[in-house]
């Protein structure tokens, strides 16, 4: 017999699974009618056919030279309007297969899609399926921004649904064909197919067209102007899909040669376009949100930037790369060369390469010896030295003996280098070059005096042109003003606040050293019939030449070598590098005055008194200064702000008098004139 208890206990759950049941179909009704809802008012307020057809994305930008020559123009570049039936099957089914194979099925949101999303999203943790359909890439296109929020994502797909419910499947394929962004600017099929292959989308072939298709994914990744085998490797999942789906046979997709595919050639191409690369993307921190025309009027001087161009071009040699930046007084970026040929590697050697600059890195060295005391006059020696292991050797193998420290600078004497890099600390040296604007790693190993860190040209040049500053900082930059199309300023550079990172006699002092060095010494090849100031640069086995300097107000850092880092055969600093700069200066600075420099040391007293002296005076007049330049004023415990991560214990300069030894509590304790029983303390 059944049990009385069975009955209620059964009835129980009949009333809680129709309860679900009745309260589900209510949610969902409601739900229903409110996404109806949404769905009719988003359709009666959706633009017509033809006023979508007409309507551009997209902003437009007119890039300026200093003169307010046109360099060029950016922006949407739209080809001509292809309708359905004139669009090429392969074109339609490539892009279907690949972004949404159930087009033709599903109603503007594909469920099928977005369970699998979600399915994959469940088990790895990440939204690596995506689950828009060609009609929400639409919607997204047409009405709203790429941001990844639930809301975004809501309203694309009620926007989805209302164009569906409005328009047709041919007409949201022709409108999302003729609208999608595959890169380079270039909206749309026909801009596509003239952009990269120079002829119309109606003339699309098969691998074309999976080429165009795999586009959409990802635009820059898979240019096939920018990295052809990332875009062929994108075409063949693409011919592959579309296998899968029927629209090709296998054999089809096997036999589709990629590498017969001829693209076009680039246009409109030249040198200022690195330039460019550089200077565009700091819009984003410069000007507010805005999609309007703009037109931006940057520092370039079409002159100089065709002299460096030039210049670079005719000197680099064999099968290497070269690389030159310069920089007007005030920090303006006057010239940039990225590489030989843009259109062939639109990569920026200038401002991303980094590469080791060898004994122009010397500059900060000296730099930290002129500020520790030393002076260009005084005697150091030339001779083999070992620190800490490591036995650096002179270029030549020769050791010169007893020598000032302008020689040793003029004729990049490695092993007196080394060894006032020891003297004054690895970590000081480390310290000038932060302060003077050195921004990659820095190794504060003996070695390291040699240049073996790798830095960028613009930072290395930048660091030259604050010693031509007299010692204060520039920051480089290279746009002026930002106008709307009306005139109206959205944007105006003011002048920076300048800091002085080194006393007057420390950059008179290697002002000196490096106007000898191109007078006398490694860089004579700089040379332009009047006063220049700078420093070569060579790696060890020749993978790398550099030349630094600066003359009339105008400085310039070149660059050379090998994208792969091998050897180049004769390539040193005071070779081709050197020309490079002395072709380029003799024109950048042709109208200019010549200008003598300020080498006269106006050395602070404590320089001047006898040794015996040294230690009279107030023992708190001197100041710290920390790996990053940063300074902690006499007789406070408190440092200027500035970023201390990862930097060294601040090291001592003197200003005035040396600093204490001992702290009055530790000799107390030493002499006995303390309590004998309380513990001595160190500072």
């Amino acid at each position: 017999m059944r049990s009385s208890k069975e009955k209620p206990k059964r009835s129980f759950w009949r009333r809680l699974v129709r309860g679900a049941f009745v309260w589900g179909f209510a949610v969902a009704l409601l739900g229903a009618i409110f996404l109806g809802t949404a769905v009719y008012m988003a359709a009666r307020d959706l633009p017509g056919f033809e006023e979508l057809k007409s309507s551009k994305q997209g902003q437009m930008i007119v890039v300026r030279a200093m003169d307010g020559t046109e360099i060029v123009s950016l922006g949407p570049s739209y080809g001509k309007w292809i309708e359905y039936r004139g669009i090429p099957p392969v074109m339609k089914d490539a892009m279907v297969a690949v972004e949404d194979r159930r087009f033709y099925s599903h109603f503007g949101v594909d469920p099928v899609g977005i369970a699998r999303a979600l399915m994959v999203w469940a088990r790895s943790g990440s939204a690596s399926e995506g689950a828009s359909t060609i009609t929400q890439q639409l919607a997204r296109n047409i009405f709203l921004n790429n941001s990844r929020t639930f809301g975004r994502k809501l309203r694309e797909g009620v926007l989805a649904l209302a164009l569906e419910t409005k328009f047709s499947k041919q007409e949201v394929l022709e409108l999302y064909l003729n609208k999608v962004y595959f890169g380079g600017g270039a909206y749309g099929i026909d801009a596509a197919s003239r952009r990269f292959f120079d002829h119309s989308a109606s003339q699309l072939s098969l691998s074309e067209a999976a080429i165009i298709a795999g586009l959409v994914k990802a635009p820059s990744r898979y240019s096939p102007t920018a990295d052809i085998d990332a875009a062929q490797g994108r075409a063949r999942v693409v011919l592959s899909v579309m296998a899968e789906n029927g629209y090709i046979t296998r054999g089809e997709a096997a036999s589709t040669d990629l590498d017969a595919v001829r693209l076009a050639k680039e246009k409109g191409q030249n040198s200022v376009r690195y330039f460019t690369d550089w200077v565009l993307p700091q819009l984003d921190i410069v000007l507010p949100d805005t999609t309007e025309p703009i037109e931006v009027w940057t520092t370039i001087d079409i002159a100089m930037q065709n002299a460096a161009t030039a210049a670079i071009r005719a000197n680099v040699p064999g099968a290497s790369q070269g690389a030159l930046v310069a920089i007007d007084r005030d920090g303006a970026v006057r010239a940039m060369v990225g590489g030989t040929d843009y259109v062939t590697s639109n990569y920026n050697r200038a401002v991303n390469a980094v590469r080791q600059p060898g004994s122009a890195w010397k500059l900060f060295v000296y730099l930290a010896a002129l500020e520790a005391g030393y002076t260009p006059d005084s005697k150091v020696v030339d001779e083999p030295v070992t620190i800490e292991g490591w036995s650096p050797r002179n270029s030549g193998g020769s050791y010169a003996g007893e020598i000032d420290v302008r020689t040793a600078f003029a004729y990049s004497k490695n092993t007196v280098a080394a060894q006032l890099g020891n003297e004054v600390g690895f970590g000081a040296v480390a310290g000038m070059a932060r302060r003077f604007g050195i921004t990659t790693p820095i190794a504060t190993v003996p070695s390291m005096v040699l240049g073996t860190s790798e830095v960028r040209l613009i930072d290395m040049t930048r660091a030259f042109a604050s010693v031509a500053a007299k010692g204060r900082a520039i920051e480089p930059y290279g746009i002026v003003k930002v106008t709307s199309a009306d005139g109206s300023v959205l944007y105006r550079r003011k002048p920076a606040e300048t800091e002085l990172l080194v006393p007057q006699f420390v950059a008179a002092g290697i002002t000196d050293l490096l106007q000898t060095a191109v007078a006398t010494g490694t860089g004579k090849a700089a040379q332009i019939g009047r006063p220049v100031a700078g420093k070569t640069g060579t790696t060890s086995s020749n993978k790398d030449g550099y030349f630094v300097g600066f003359s009339s107000g105008l400085t310039t850092g070149v660059w050379m070598g090998r994208d792969d880092s091998r050897a180049v055969g004769g390539l040193q600093g005071g070779t081709a590098p050197a020309r490079a700069f002395a072709a380029f200066m003799r024109s950048a600075v042709k109208n200019r005055p010549v200008e003598q420099f300020d080498t006269e040391l106006k050395l602070p007293e404590w320089q001047l008194e006898p040794d015996d002296e040294m230690m009279m005076g107030n023992p708190n007049d001197y100041y710290f200064v920390d790996e990053d330049g940063n300074l902690i004023e006499p007789g406070s415990s408190e440092q200027v702000p500035g970023d201390r991560s990862g930097a060294e214990p601040p090291v001592n300069v003197r200003r005035g008098t040396a600093p204490p030894a001992a702290s009055d509590n530790f000799l107390d304790q030493a002499t006995g004139r303390g309590d004998a029983s309380a513990p001595a303390t160190y500072e």
